[in-house]
């Protein structure tokens, strides 16, 4: 499973995004959270494909790119995104 987080980096979410991932990674060390900077072309494709228009927003996704889940403009409690992405 991947976690992706979608983020401006200039923004003001920037600071509350990078302590999200980290909060997420130290409460469950197995797992990682990708920031991607929705203003790079990477990360305009992203939004552009699972239809994502406010930020930050968080996607718990399948290996094979499958959106499990995504929550916008928010974040989603640690414990709920860590069952979105549970290892098989």
């Amino acid at each position: 499973m991947k976690v992706i987080i979608l983020y401006q980096a200039n923004s003001e979410h920037r600071r509350q995004t990078e302590e999200f991932v980290h909060d997420f990674e130290h409460g469950h060390p197995n797992r990682k959270a990708e920031m991607v900077d929705v203003d790079s072309r990477d990360g305009a494709a992203q939004a552009a494909l699972y239809d994502i228009v406010q930020y930050p927003s968080v996607l718990a996704m399948s290996d094979d790119g499958q959106l499990l889940k995504a929550w916008q403009g928010k974040f989603p409690l640690i414990d709920e995104l860590a069952y979105y992405a549970q290892e098989d």
